[in-house]
């Protein structure tokens, strides 16, 4: 794993509206899914990420300029 894979993590999460919801709801079963899907993590960045305060995101994603976010489609 690099430091690389997981600010690609950490940019989706912010950026992809849909990814950071299912992320906020289940932490543990989204990183698992990604990790399925190639994204090479360790177990102690899923820790990591797990612990992070969850109101990170959001926060983060609120002050992002739109343009730069992809939003769900899904109601």
């Amino acid at each position: 794993m690099s430091q690389k894979t997981v600010q690609l993590l950490i940019g989706r999460i912010v950026t992809d509206e849909e990814l950071r919801l299912r992320f906020v709801r289940q932490p543990l079963e989204t990183l698992t899914a990604l990790r399925e899907q190639g994204f090479e993590l360790t177990a102690s960045e899923i820790e990591a990420l797990v612990e992070t305060d969850r109101q990170l995101w959001n926060s983060a994603a609120a002050r992002i300029h739109p343009s730069l976010q992809r939003c769900s489609l899904c109601p």
